[in-house]
This record gives structure tokens, C-alpha cells and sequence, in this order.
């Protein structure tokens, strides 16, 4: 069985809707927007009709930059940097997909995820080869690792009432227009629809 780590964001939603798998995965690990993402996934879940598995442990003392509402750390590559985040909820969601049965996990990284390493190709190898030897032989795959954001919207087929769930903001629950993530939710809606909103 599959799952997708649904964090309520463009790409993961579009994933989710262009997969199917028959689990989502949410994880509120202690970031700033987990309230927001948390009910958004929540959202497109039920949507598809698919269970949508919550993951609740606070790592917010352990975080960097924006979403932690703490200094950035002096290896970070960009102002939004989590060390090891990918790796950290792979984990959190390969420790519940043993329990439910899940054998697959997929990530929503996309084309340019790689100004963090653990966006990149090299990465995703790298920990499908370490989940597969543990218990329970978890695969992990980035299906969308070479699109664009906007490419996998339109695979996806993801119709834009349900698009409109994502939640992008790395400063808090509402959108700030400003951080990365803002930016980029307003370049990919404009891109999609010809209006950001």
C-alpha cells in the first residue's frame, strides 16, 4: 500500500490528487503554518475519499529560520532551512506506515527542491536505500522530482477549487505574501490560472 506525505502544500496536494494513494500523511512537527497545513490536508483528504493519517511531535526547539521562528542556522542554505527535514519526516511517516501497512512513501519534491540536499536526486537514492534495509523494506519515490510545480498541477489534473486549499506560508497559518513559500504559491497560481487568487 501506498501513502503520500500530505503536507497541504501545492505539490503535495497535486501529488495526492495525481496518485491516489490510499493514505496522506500529515506531520505537525513544530512549524509555524502547522495549524493551517494540518486542516488543509485534512481538506483534500476527505476530498478524495483516502485516510489521512496525523503525526503530532514537537521538534519547534530543533528547527531553523522561518519556520521555527528562530535565527537561521549558519548552514543554511535558504531563509526557510529545517536541518534534516525531509529525513525527519520520512522517518516520523515510515514509523507510522509500519504500523498501518503502508510499503510506499511518497514525497511532493519538485524541480529547483534541490537548493536543499534534501530535495535532490542524490538524496531521495540515498534514503530509499536506507528505508529498504530497515524492518518493514519502506520505498520511498519523489515522483515529481523533474517538474515543475506547475507541470505536476497540470498532470496531476487537480481542479482548482481544490488547488485553492494549499497553504504555502512559512511564517505562520495566514499567507504572508512575503517568504519564499508566498512567493512561490503566487507565481505557480498565476502561471496556472492567469490570477494568483
Amino acid at each position: 500500500m501506498k501513502a503520500v506525505l500530505l503536507s497541504g502544500g501545492i505539490d503535495s496536494i497535486a501529488l495526492t490528487w495525481w496518485q491516489r494513494p490510499q493514505f496522506a500523511i500529515t506531520i505537525d512537527y513544530g512549524q509555524r503554518a502547522a495549524a493551517t497545513e494540518m486542516a488543509n490536508a485534512k481538506a483534500v483528504a476527505e476530498a478524495l475519499g483516502i485516510t489521512h493519517e496525523c503525526i503530532q511531535i514537537d521538534c519547534s526547539t530543533l528547527g531553523s529560520g522561518e519556520m521555527s521562528a528562530s535565527g537561521p542556522s549558519p548552514y543554511a542554505p535558504v531563509p526557510e532551512w529545517w536541518p534534516f527535514r525531509n529525513q525527519l519526516l520520512l522517518t516520523f511517516a515510515g514509523m507510522r506506515a509500519i504500523a498501518i501497512g503502508v510499503d510506499h512513501l511518497m514525497i511532493g519534491s519538485v524541480a529547483g527542491d534541490d537548493s536543499h540536499v534534501d530535495g535532490s536526486h542524490d538524496f531521495f537514492l540515498k534514503i530509499d536505500s536506507l528505508m529498504r534495509l530497515q524492518e518493514g523494506g519502506i520505498t520511498v519515490s519523489a515522483p515529481a522530482l523533474k517538474m515543475t510545480s506547475v507541470d505536476l498541477v497540470r498532470l496531476s489534473g487537480a481542479p482548482r477549487e481544490i488547488m485553492s486549499w494549499a497553504h504555502s506560508c512559512h511564517i505562520g497559518p495566514l499567507a504572508c505574501g512575503a517568504c519564499r513559500g508566498c512567493l512561490k504559491h503566487y507565481h505557480v497560481m498565476k502561471e496556472l490560472y492567469g490570477k494568483p487568487y
